[in-house]
């Protein structure tokens, strides 16, 4: 599946109710070319900010649920608004998107569009947002409760001890937690990498 640039009228079909109009408000504001692609494994969203005779681009994955869609477009909204008022001079996620992404993000809490146990949880990260919702192991937990169903597919956490997992096309065992990471054995080349207790994985089986 390509790209495709979203028309207005298609886009509500991957918001939570309530938050169309704020949406299109920031969209239409800043002229934004937004567009729904297909799932990238390294990333739920860009930004591109406008360069000679192109708008601000914005591309969020389209296999998301629609609040993982919704904080993942504001994220960006957030990177946009920092680029408007700092330039390009200013870090990725350093202190001016955070307070962007705050400020957009507080906006949509306040119209009460998230189920309790997720914005129980934006509500934490407000003060100081992560880069990515990802590394929020509590708010991809609560959001991953409104993922579509998908057999076969967990957090690595929920898996038992030694078992075999599927992950961008290699097996690996899962072995021991140090910290909030796994210890996992790539079978093809028994290797030990750190895996996030959140990372999500296809189950082959347990030992």
């Amino acid at each position: 599946m390509l790209k495709k640039e979203s028309p207005l009228d298609q886009l509500n079909d991957f918001l939570p109710e309530g938050s169309f109009e704020d949406v299109a408000f920031y969209l239409n504001e800043y002229k934004v070319h937004l567009t729904v692609t297909r799932e990238r494994l390294t990333k739920l969203g860009d930004y591109r900010n406008k360069h000679l005779n192109k708008n601000h681009r914005i591309s969020v994955n389209g296999n998301l649920n629609k609040f993982s869609f919704l904080i993942t477009l504001l994220h960006e909204l957030g990177h946009l608004v920092a680029y408007e008022k700092y330039g390009n001079k200013i870090q990725a996620h350093g202190t001016e998107w955070k307070n962007e992404f705050s400020r957009i993000l507080a906006r949509f809490i306040s119209k009460k569009i998230f189920p309790g146990d997720i914005e129980r949880e934006l509500l934490k990260t407000l003060s100081n947002p992560a880069a990515s919702s990802c590394a929020e192991a509590p708010l991809t937990r609560a959001l991953k409760k409104y993922d579509p169903h998908k057999p076969g597919i967990f957090l690595l956490e929920e898996l038992p001890e030694e078992s075999l997992f599927r992950f961008r096309d290699e097996i690996y065992k899962k072995e021991k937690k140090r910290r909030t990471r796994f210890f996992c054995k790539q079978m093809s080349t028994n290797k030990m990498f750190l895996f996030s207790a959140i990372a999500e994985v296809q189950l082959v089986r347990t030992e």
